[in-house]
């Protein structure tokens, strides 16, 4: 297989995989109708970035020797089309992934929260230790140019295994493609409620999960998640499972400090949801041949994964952190480390409801008490963002009664949550913005004037 076409290449995970494969010496081609940066500089580099924006059917020939078609593309593609009426190979992003990986040990992350970091640490270790895999991983980590690595000669590959729909034509959840010799499971809190409509539902994709291990596989979870322990325990694949839970560890003087065999260990992250994905790394490390010791002494380093409780900026008296966490059990965790890091420094979270799912009315019930660990609590969306989601409108009555805050803030208006941010005294105080998005134009950088 040498000559690969690229619908919607300009996503993050398909730009990566493209590169990946250009790197290993295929001939790829792409197609999209709207391509961002970093997308755009890194395709560019590769001249991989398309000439013209849009669809293009006459770029798809039988001298092709498969499609790979990214979520971004309608069911109606004029590409797909006809990609379809020639017959050539079409594969979804997690299918040809497994084609690049089936005669290696594949070893895949998966769970509602905490895939990126527990993939992140796995590989920060692995190449302390100058331990060569291929990997595809969901966010850009420091020290990698790329997303996605593959090779010919490496013995593991290392998935992110994300539970969202294959492709437009497959609704498996990717993760469910892989086919896991090494597996690890964070935790299950209902999400993606436009694919999953029920708990049950959603729940059931892990359980098919669990059951796809290969026979004789190990599979790595979280038993302080009751959902996750009901999964794994409950499953009858004949697999091996490994328990791990929040490791000892203490707090002092804002850092964490690991309780290991050799000592106290300081750590560069913090929060019982990250200890609990530095427990869960170390047993997928081990199993990938890297021991105890060598594990600590990598881990030490870890600075954490991209936009997660990523740290803008610090001072002896402040400190201000932005967090990609938009779900309920993600606000949840990362707003009560920030308060167990900073006991003594007044805590403002800050959670622009982006997603489908966060702006769905009904499973705004979901986010109670989600906020309860801050000592204010702001939440801003856009009425503009429900419109084009196509939603039913969200009232800011509704909101409040969903968080159960009497004292909860609610912005919808961009102008004024800035306002309100930069009037903000930050002296003592601890400031943490959770969005996947940008607050409707809010600039981090001049964020970190505000301390």
């Amino acid at each position: 297989m040498s000559k690969i076409h690229f619908i919607a290449i300009g996503g993050s995970a398909m730009h990566n995989l493209a590169i990946a494969l250009f790197k290993k010496g295929y001939q790829i081609t792409g197609s999209d109708d709207a391509i961002h940066e970093p997308s755009k500089s890194r395709l560019l580099k590769y001249n991989l970035l398309p000439q013209d924006l849009g669809w293009f059917p006459e770029r798809i020939t039988t001298d092709l020797d498969a499609v790979v078609l990214g979520m971004h593309a309608k069911p109606d593609n004029a590409e797909l089309l006809k990609a379809q009426e020639l017959g050539v190979k079409i594969y979804s992003y997690p299918e040809f992934l497994y084609e690049q990986s089936k005669d290696k040990t594949r070893v895949v992350i998966g769970g509602s929260h905490g895939k990126t970091t527990i993939t992140s640490m796995i590989l920060h270790v692995l190449n302390y230790h100058e331990k060569e895999v291929d990997f595809m991983v969901g966010a850009q980590l420091e020290g990698f140019e790329t997303m996605v690595h593959l090779t010919e000669t490496n013995e593991f590959i290392l998935l992110e295994g994300d539970e969202y729909l294959s492709s437009p034509i497959d609704r498996r959840p990717k993760f469910h493609l892989y086919k896991p010799n090494i597996a690890l499971l964070s935790g299950i809190a209902w999400d993606h409620i436009n694919v999953f409509p029920t708990f049950e539902n959603y729940v059931a994709q892990f359980k098919i999960f669990t059951d796809s291990l290969t026979n004789g596989g190990i599979m790595v979870y979280n038993s302080e998640d009751p959902i996750v322990k009901e999964v794994v325990e409950g499953s009858e694949n004949h697999i091996k499972k490994y328990a791990y839970s929040t490791p000892l560890h203490r707090v002092e003087n804002g850092i964490s400090y690991l309780e290991t065999p050799e000592g106290d260990l300081p750590l560069e992250i913090f929060g019982n949801h990250n200890l609990q994905n530095l427990a869960g790394a170390k047993w997928i490390c081990q199993h990938m041949g890297i021991d105890e010791d060598d594990f600590y002494e990598a881990i030490a380093s870890f600075k954490g994964a991209n936009k997660r409780l990523e740290k803008i900026i610090e001072t002896p008296s402040s400190v201000v952190f932005k967090d990609f966490a938009h779900s309920p059990s993600k606000v949840s965790a990362t707003t009560q480390a920030v308060k167990d890091q900073y006991t003594n420094r007044k805590l403002i979270a800050c959670l622009e409801l982006h997603t489908y799912s966060s702006l769905n009315a009904t499973f705004l019930e979901e986010y109670v008490g989600a906020l309860s660990a801050a000592d204010v609590a702001v939440v801003f969306y856009s009425p503009d963002a429900v419109k084009i989601k196509q939603l039913d409108s969200v009232s800011k009555e509704q909101i409040a009664k969903a968080f159960q805050r009497e004292d909860l803030i609610i912005y919808t208006n961009p102008a004024e949550f800035k306002a309100f941010l930069f009037d903000q005294n930050l002296k003592d105080s601890a400031l943490l913005l959770m969005s996947s998005g940008d607050y409707g134009g809010l600039d981090f950088e001049e964020v970190k004037t505000l301390v």
